[in-house]
């Protein structure tokens, strides 16, 4: 049953359904485990009506992983018509802390990878999924903190409104709040941060198919579309992730040959910068800010402008490897302290206790933002034989983000006494 909107939100012992969990099955898959010998074993189980709510939500992340997102989601469709809290594993028998994440029913990158995060500690975590048309229940289960953990997708809209009626009446700290998670969205963020000293991000500008046709033949100009947008520029389709669909067009020849490889009817377009450094090279960074603390996630080097850590190949190359290795050592004292008014700034008007930065340097030092979003995934799978920095960096970062969750239970707490 929904919830009524407009009153007070209280809290029962409700019954979670156990599962394996995102982190678990994605560690699995990083590490090449063929994960389709469980496949079949969950779904004869389940085929029977032997399995629970946990297994086949477990399931329906095993296929995406395996590849099938659309059977994936329509099995995660058919287990939420029947059960949406689920328990996540937890390290230890008594946990001193319950979490409670709310997650919209989207595909495994949708929301916050939060079991990450929280991976050996003390703490539980409960998932509730807010499903369009069916909202929260009357009563909530049980916790200390909540957080939101559904993205700013067009498709985590309606579980961010149904949150956000609820919010102004929750009864524990409700972070990243659902109403600041719609700004991070690619046209939204640009006008949010603009002015900052020492920061760089371009106007992300919706564009058309009919728009972008139309400047391809010449009856369009650039500044018809946005006062600051030129060749060359990047455009990606409007919705997509992970660099799909992403080119930089450097005329309106490569736009026409642009528009005819893709189907979509709406794109983003921004001005392209060069941030290349003096040795040719890009720089890549991702920052994970907790608390409005800035912590190094990663760098990735490579002589192409459309980076991410997997195309730059950072575990074949120790030179690399090095580099990344200073820039988390030295991070507070170099690259964070050389931002330091940009990073305060950004992460007061964002708002959100919890999100991540992908960014780079233009040829100014300026901080050049790319995006940011409260999803990307945080976690500690690589190598530590290839990569033996990134562990103590990866468990700063996840001390950081319990502490703030424990922070804001106290403060709770003590507020309520």
């Amino acid at each position: 049953m929904q919830h009524p909107s407009l009153s007070p939100v209280s809290m029962t012992a409700a019954q979670s359904a156990d599962r394996m969990g995102f982190a678990q099955l994605t560690r699995q898959a990083f590490e090449g485990v063929d994960l389709q010998p469980l496949r079949d074993q969950l779904v004869t189980k389940l085929s029977a009506g032997a399995g629970h709510a946990g297994e086949g939500l477990d399931l329906s992340l095993i296929v995406q992983l395996l590849g099938d997102k659309q059977m994936g989601l329509a099995i995660q469709a058919e287990v939420l018509t029947f059960h949406r809290l689920f328990r996540s594993p937890c390290a230890v028998e008594r946990p001193r802390l319950r979490v409670l994440a709310l997650a919209a029913a989207i595909d495994m990158g949708g929301n916050t990878p939060i079991e990450f995060l929280l991976e050996d500690s003390d703490i539980e975590l409960l998932t509730l999924y807010v499903v369009d048309g069916i909202g929260l229940p009357e009563q909530l289960p049980d916790h200390d903190v909540a957080i939101v953990v559904a993205s700013d997708s067009e498709e985590c809209r309606g579980a961010l409104a149904v949150i956000g009626k609820a919010a102004p009446y929750w009864p524990r700290p409700l972070l990243n709040r659902p109403d600041l998670i719609g700004n991070l969205d690619r046209d939204k963020l640009y006008r949010l941060l603009t002015g900052i000293a020492g920061l760089d991000i371009p106007a992300t500008i919706h564009a058309t198919r009919a728009q972008l046709s139309k400047l391809s033949k010449g009856q369009l100009a650039c500044g018809d579309i946005a006062s600051e947008l030129h060749f060359p520029m990047i455009a990606r389709p409007r919705g997509s992730h992970a660099g799909v669909g992403l080119a930089k067009l450097d005329d309106a020849s490569a736009l026409t040959a642009y528009l005819a490889e893709r189907e979509e009817q709406d794109f983003f377009v921004a001005r392209f910068v060069d941030y290349a450094s003096p040795d040719g090279l890009y720089r890549k960074y991702r920052l994970t800010m907790v608390d409005g603390k800035p912590y190094a996630c990663h760098m990735a080097i490579a002589d192409r402008w459309d980076i991410w850590y997997l195309n730059a190949y950072m575990a074949f190359s120790e030179e690399k490897r090095a580099e990344e290795a200073i820039f988390m050592l030295d991070f507070d004292q170099a690259f964070a302290a050389r931002h330091k008014a940009a990073l305060e700034e950004m992460s007061r008007r964002v708002g959100l206790d919890y999100f991540i930065v992908d960014c780079a340097e233009n040829q100014d030092r300026e901080l050049l933002v790319f995006e940011a979003d409260n999803t990307a995934v945080v976690h500690n799978m690589d190598s530590p034989v290839v990569f033996p920095y990134k562990p103590p960096q990866m468990r700063k970062i996840f001390a950081a983000f319990t502490a703030m969750l424990s922070r804001h239970a106290k403060a709770s707490k003590e507020s309520a006494a």
